[in-house]
């Protein structure tokens, strides 16, 4: 299949971008409502209303921007000069005031008039298509092509464009970007070598809320109602409880050791976290006291953990043991196992008509494929490969040992999708048969080197009606949403260092 190309939310800008940023100011009125059709006033006064749209952003707060935006553009980072330097200039797009002899910091009046000059640039409640964070930052974290200020912003972890992104964002008081509540489903994805947590609208496919200050998160999980978000947090081996409107952290449960994944009982009554290190356990942690309350003796030091569809029974996986542990979650006990020959990666559940498990779908260390278990024999019954091609891509990477990650059976239970590092891309086979149906190409990343290389995807999710994939693009720091049906792809959607675990929430 032809190389994949995605455009990015503010990709029909970059040409007029380039040619904002050396006219006059006066120009840009002219050009900054076409780059969004979104209905977002880019212009709009902060604290005042869009008098031609009933949908509002959230304002911009001055106070907030002087105190914490502001200070950035006179800030030294290494190896780049201050934005000062060239943006008191009379023909920059973004133009600030000249600071009076000896003077650290900007009076009011001209903080005020610097404030007028970078509103033009933002949209609010939206970094993604505000040229303010898009244009200093580095392409391959998904900024424009070219700033002649240099690449300011190596990444969207950076602690200054963060501030300046949750500036533009506003309040985080669970309303959307259109003005309205959330509703609808939310694609959570744990950015696993930082320390935030990207919140996907899928009807818009952007990042709407980000969870900040859990480092290494893990798993992650939600209350049926909604309300709270469980994460696993192996920096400091605890489970994080956040409150999902707010996304400030609630509590923090102490668990037996550090943790991997996790999983949430069907009635939400528990937590189950697996616990990585020998002898193997997956802590149980009450939802109502919010304590651990007992730690479950598994095979091997615990990965994965999941729970059944019917919620009877929850299954670890250990890739050292090479072992899936099957638990009764009545008796709060190990009542089986099934064993491999290779380390258990991720798993995907099929149901019976019943809603009853009928068959698990287990990734394998170093296998390019997966195996077929049938759950009421306790046994493996198939071990299906991918197809060789497309491929050539996992050497480079360094991900020969785990060349097949991320699986997921669709909620209507018609279809099982499955990664391939080796292929940089995810297959479609059709159940109950396992017919192969196709297969979507992944975005490729170009580090600096003669070779492109791939996303490597980890984990797939989907919305509650089964018509997008989303999988997570450890490589290519972003995640990717599929139409299932089309099996074409809809949007690459920016998001943190090394994105992993991915999950849905349906809203009411």
């Amino acid at each position: 299949m032809p190389r994949q190309t995605v455009l990015k939310p503010t990709a029909i800008f970059v040409g007029s971008l380039i040619a904002l940023f050396v006219c006059a100011l006066a120009l840009v009125p002219a050009i900054l409502p076409a780059q969004k059709s979104a209905p977002h006033d880019a212009l709009t006064q902060a604290g005042s209303s869009a008098s031609s749209s009933t949908q509002q952003p959230t304002p911009l707060d001055f106070e907030i921007y002087r105190a914490r935006v502001e200070p950035i553009f006179l800030k030294q980072r290494p190896g780049h000069a201050r934005c000062y330097g060239c943006h008191i200039l009379s023909n920059r797009a973004l133009h600030l005031e000249t600071l009076a002899p000896g003077a650290e910091n900007w009076t009011l009046e001209q903080s005020k008039r610097n404030f007028q000059s970078v509103r033009w640039l933002v949209v609010p409640g939206d970094p993604y298509s505000s040229p303010l964070l898009v244009h200093p930052l580095a392409p391959e974290a998904g900024g424009d092509a070219f700033h002649s200020g240099g690449r300011q912003f190596a990444s969207q972890n950076d602690s200054d464009w963060l501030e300046m992104s949750d500036w533009v964002r506003g309040p985080r008081s669970g309303v959307a970007l259109d003005g309205k509540p959330f509703s609808g489903a939310r694609i959570y994805v744990t950015n696993s070598a930082g320390n935030t947590i990207d919140v996907i609208d899928a009807a818009t496919n952007k990042v709407v809320q980000v969870i900040r200050g859990i480092e290494l998160p893990h798993g992650i999980g939600f209350s049926p109602d909604g309300a709270r978000v469980y994460v696993s947090n192996e920096s400091e081996s605890v489970l994080d409880v956040v409150d999902r409107k707010t996304c400030e952290v609630l509590h923090k449960v102490a668990l037996s050791g550090r943790p991997n994944n996790l999983a949430v009982t069907k009635e939400g009554g528990r937590v189950l976290v697996g616990i990585r290190s020998d002898p193997g356990v997956v802590d149980v942690i009450d939802t109502t006291s919010l304590r651990r309350v007992k730690s479950i003796s598994v095979d091997g030091s615990a990965h994965n953990v999941y729970v059944t569809p019917d919620g009877k029974y929850a299954v670890s996986g250990s890739i050292e043991d090479k072992a899936a542990t099957i638990i009764d979650l009545q008796a709060e006990q190990a009542v089986g196992e099934v064993k491999f020959d290779r380390g258990v990666r991720p798993m995907a559940f099929e149901r019976n008509p019943d809603g009853s498990t009928a068959r698990i779908f287990v990734q394998l260390s170093g296998f390019n494929g997966f195996a077929v278990v049938d759950f009421g024999k306790r046994a493996e019954v198939a071990r299906i490969n991918l197809p060789d091609q497309p491929g050539g891509f996992g050497i480079a990477e360094g991900r020969t040992g785990t060349p097949s990650h991320g699986i997921g059976v669709a909620p209507d239970g018609k279809s099982l999708w499955v990664n391939s590092t080796f292929a940089n891309a995810v297959f479609k086979y059709l159940l109950p048969d396992l017919h192969l149906a196709g297969y979507v190409t992944l975005p490729l990343v170009h580090p600096l080197g003669p070779v492109p290389t791939g996303a490597v995807p980890e984990w797939i999710t989907f919305t509650p009606d089964s018509a997008v994939v989303y999988i997570s693009n450890s490589g290519a720091a972003s995640v990717s949403a599929i139409d299932a049906r089309t099996m074409k792809p809809i949007a690459e959607i920016p998001v943190g260092e090394v994105p992993k675990r991915i999950s849905s929430l349906a809203l009411p």
